[in-house]
């Protein structure tokens, strides 16, 4: 990578502007970091359910095991709720970067943190594990929140023509480590040794956070500004707030400890059922809010719809890393064209596809424009919501093929991550910017963290019903899903003018 600038890069006439791919040089330094953090967060992911339902070393074949030999149930319900967590921490990552250290210090903690994290889960112990998992999360979501804000401070203001390109480049980063985790990180794990696995995701994080320090001077100054520090008061207030929640929970779980009542479930319920009631508190408090006009709260309530219909598409859409994984490593045959492919590379179709069908659908509802035929926002919701449905009933085939003990192609599993790909193209580019539209002028950035919510609310409602005793492994509950997705993609569609009225002047 080229030297540091020595001023602000968006100070220099864009003639005479040192650049990336024609782009500001500090794309290059996020870039970099974004994808070895996508690298580190994506290979942990592909290990970690694998590695919840291993148990011991076989005797007989001196195979690796080494895991925490626990349910599928209680695996699913562990991914589930880290999932949620790391996006809803996003807020609070956003709210550090605007208002306590700036976007940019806010990354390089947060870099630091997940790198810890990682090493945390390379030292063997249940223990060890699940402090390495909340400081991956806890890490995920303050940069999550973060460094996409210092893309966009690299560009002279929105109408810079490089803009759009610049977070395309930035996307493109994201999918690339996101593809080549699986196959480095997931390989060593599941092959040769699961905290190995977790050793190189460190590995890979710090050689982000190395690129992010080494090279911040190719960064906008902006970055480094708190847009709206805290007064001394409030920071005050905000200890002394947190200080007292942190006291009253140590109190609380010290005692169910003492009490010898604590089982992993005291931890894993509320922290699912938060995310369920934080994404309903905070719509509703944004919905009662006094201050926004007659429209803006139309478009809020509007927006309701969006949410809940993300919500359902991830609850299955984020369940590639949890019920599909164990399905590839348990009943899918593990060689595809005679050659061998892991359970883990089953990770990397997702970004493969995107990266390849990104292109085609851009250039898709460009075309469908021209002609005056491209589905408006909530049509693409729909379609979204039917594919990721339509990719559970696909699964059905299989799950019965393979109820005999039988070993059922990988191409199978292909298909569903490309049917589910597909969906995510029609829905989660549009809701982006859907949220951006009918967001109203008062929330205008914390509602990006609401779009994030729905993420949340998704996983946490499969974390609860993995808690709960339901199999979400078994064929039953797979159809129900799929149904469910099914049916409000219809509704969404039925209903269509309703909430095109919602909407407004919004399109």
């Amino acid at each position: 990578m080229a030297s540091s600038l020595t001023k602000d890069s968006a100070a220099e006439p864009l003639g005479h502007e040192k650049t990336f791919l024609g782009h500001p040089r500090g794309l290059a330094t996020l870039f970099m970091t974004e994808m070895w953090e996508r690298f580190s967060y994506y290979g942990m992911r592909a290990l970690l359910v694998l590695y919840l339902v291993s148990g011991g070393v076989d005797a007989a074949t001196g195979s690796q095991g080494g895991g925490l030999a626990m349910t599928a149930a209680t695996a699913t319900a562990i991914y589930s709720v880290y999932v949620s967590m790391v996006y809803l921490m996003a807020m609070p990552g956003g709210w550090f970067g605007d208002r306590v250290w700036g976007a940019r210090k806010t990354v390089a903690i947060a870099a630091s943190v997940i790198m810890l994290g990682h090493v945390s889960l390379a030292i063997p112990g249940q223990a060890m594990f699940f402090v390495g998992l909340a400081l991956v999360a806890v890490g995920s979501g303050l940069l999550k929140a973060n460094i996409s804000t210092m893309v966009g401070h690299l560009y002279k203001g929105a109408d810079d023509p490089r803009r759009d390109g610049g977070f395309t480049l930035f996307y493109i980063g994201i999918n690339l480590g996101a593809f080549f985790a699986p196959l480095v990180i997931g390989t060593v794990g599941e092959k040769v040794n699961w905290h190995l696995g977790f050793a190189l995701a460190a590995v890979g994080m710090g050689l982000g956070l190395a690129v992010f320090l080494a090279f911040g001077k190719t960064l906008n100054p902006k970055s480094s500004e708190v847009p709206n520090p805290l007064s001394a008061a409030e920071r005050k207030t905000v200890i002394t707030k947190v200080a007292v929640v942190a006291l009253v929970i140590a109190v609380f779980y010290g005692a169910v400890v003492a009490l010898g009542m604590y089982t992993l479930n005291w931890a894993m319920v509320p922290i699912t059922l938060a995310g369920l009631i934080i994404p309903v508190a905070v719509l509703a408090r944004i919905k009662r809010d006094k201050d926004l006009t007659s429209g803006e709260k139309s478009r809020v309530t509007g927006y309701i719809w969006f949410f809940v219909a993300a919500a359902i598409f991830w609850m299955i859409y984020d369940q590639g890393g949890s019920t599909l994984s164990l399905f590839a490593d348990d009943k899918t045959a593990d060689t595809i064209f005679g050659l061998g492919f892991p359970a883990t590379w089953y990770q990397s179709l997702n970004p493969l596809f995107v990266m390849a069908l990104a292109p085609v659908f851009a250039w898709l509802w460009l075309w469908l424009a021209r002609k005056n035929q491209e589905p408006n926002t909530i049509v693409k919701f729909a379609m979204g919501l039917v594919l990721v449905g339509a990719s559970f009933f696909v699964f059905i085939v299989p799950m019965n093929m393979a109820g005999d003990g039988t070993k059922v192609s990988p191409m199978w599993l292909v298909s569903i991550y490309m049917i589910q790909t597909i969906g995510e193209l029609c829905l989660s580019p549009v809701g982006l910017s859907v949220t951006t539209k009918m967001a109203p002028q008062k929330y205008a950035s914390q509602m990006m963290g609401v779009w994030f919510l729905a993420v949340t609310a998704g996983d946490c409602t499969t974390g609860l019903l993995s808690i709960a005793g339901v199999d979400l492994n078994g064929t039953g509950i797979i159809a129900l899903q799929a149904t469910l997705a099914v049916a409000a993609g219809f509704a969404i569609y039925m209903y269509r003018k309703k909430v095109q009225g919602l909407m407004g002047s919004v399109h």
